[in-house]
């Protein structure tokens, strides 16, 4: 054997689990539920959160944008009728599987095809007779591209699987968390409110957005936090009328409006939040429109609780802005799922906000997270009032995961 090959497959490695043994059995149970219920006999899972949240599965590189003929074809693959998955993965993450997945059963593609496991793939998913009905692939994940995911098509048919979308089954299963991702999702705003506080602490004039956001990412690093999915913006003056601007290089000035979004992140678990911070003290007429707009999170804090209707947060949160006639100075009011998250996204697939049908009778159900946004523009085009508060649905409570940072706009400098 090559000492190469050695490395690949023989060399001990220590264990980073997220989660027992047990979590990702009950995984397991729940896929294959869904999936009889959705009529899928074999799922295949391509997505970064999908193969983390059945396996473990942990990759700083999917791929996605590498040259093509260095294709993202690792996956794993689901059988309904089966108490195990099947981790197809080229070999040079052997020992990366080995750190950080709960796998019984890893298939490494041959040598000579190097990073291109289609054709492997559907030949041992068709001797382990796992392609005689429905397979659903995800269209709807980042990975693989088109030209990948056309390509596993046509292996699947060709061994006589007729090809599904198979990509709600884990979005969905996954909207519902276990009481130990509960526990990681905690964490993970305890990091978030060291990230604002230090947000807090270094903002002064002088100083440039990357600092900020430099001196966030340390800080939260310290308190045991990852790299987010997306990057964490800190954008000032009227840039921050734009709310998905990048953060530059520009030098903070006395008189600024700064929007900070941050997502502490536990075991790839994220919990989001933002705060606007005033350098200096504002003008009476930008104070009044921020106290006001801040001021629904007493109307939604007086309803937050498990099973609270999507809808009934909704009326009420519009309600305020109707009442405070700053519904037309609206960006977005609303929220998403908050759970796993990979570069590049952190959004969750569960969305609601007042004027959408989609979820609205649906219930914030106990074991479910969540993120609410605010985004009001201020008088005189000088900036946003951008503020997230993220809300935890337990089972007899609901935890705010930043409430030490004053919801309303934060005057530093």
């Amino acid at each position: 054997m090559d000492y190469r090959d050695d490395v690949y497959f023989n060399a001990e490695t220590e264990r980073e689990l997220p989660f027992t043994a047990g979590e990702f059995a009950g995984r397991l149970t729940r896929v294959r539920k869904a999936m009889a219920a959705a009529g899928i006999d074999c799922l295949f899972l391509t997505s970064p959160e999908s193969m983390y949240w059945i396996s473990g599965y942990r990759c700083m590189w999917y791929q996605t944008e590498s040259p093509i003929e260095w294709a993202a074809t690792n996956g794993i693959a689901v059988h309904v009728d089966h108490d195990r998955y099947i981790h197809f993965e080229t070999e040079r993450e052997a020992v990366l599987t080995r750190i950080f997945t709960v796998d019984t059963d890893t298939r490494y593609f041959p040598k000579t095809s190097y990073r291109e496991g289609t054709s492997y793939i559907a030949e041992q998913l068709k001797a382990e007779g796992w392609l005689n009905g429905n397979i659903g692939i995800e269209t709807h994940a980042m990975r693989p591209n088109r030209a990948v995911s056309d390509r596993f098509q046509a292996a699947f048919e060709a061994a006589g699987a007729k090809v599904v979308d198979g990509s709600m089954i884990l979005r969905e299963v996954r909207w519902v968390k276990s009481d130990a991702e509960m526990a990681v999702l905690k964490e993970s705003a305890r990091i978030a409110t060291i990230g604002l506080k230090r947000a807090r602490e270094v903002l002064r004039p002088g100083i440039m957005e990357l600092e900020v956001q430099g001196e966030i990412t340390l800080a939260m690093a310290k308190a045991g936090g990852e790299m987010q999915a997306q990057l964490m913006p800190v954008i000032s003056g009227r840039k921050s009328l734009a709310t998905h601007a990048y953060t530059t290089r520009r030098t903070i000035k006395a008189g600024d409006i700064v929007c900070i979004d941050v997502c502490g992140v536990h075991n790839r678990y994220h919990v989001n939040a933002a705060r606007t911070f005033s350098v200096g003290e504002p003008a009476h007429d930008v104070k009044d429109v921020t106290d006001r707009a801040a001021a629904v999170m007493d109307v939604v804090k007086s309803c937050l609780r498990p099973n609270l209707p999507v809808r009934e947060l909704n009326d009420k949160v519009k309600a305020h802005y109707d009442r405070e006639d700053l519904w037309s100075s609206r960006g977005w009011i609303g929220g998403y799922e908050m759970g796993i998250g990979f570069p590049s996204d952190w959004v969750g697939n569960f969305v609601y906000d007042p004027l959408a049908a989609k979820n609205a009778d649906r219930l914030f159900e106990p074991n479910t997270a969540v993120n609410h946004e605010i985004q009001i523009f201020m008088p005189r085009h000088v900036g946003q009032f951008f503020m997230i508060e993220s809300f935890l649905f337990e089972k007899d409570k609901v935890t705010l995961a930043t409430p030490e940072i004053p919801y309303t706009l934060n005057v530093v400098g």
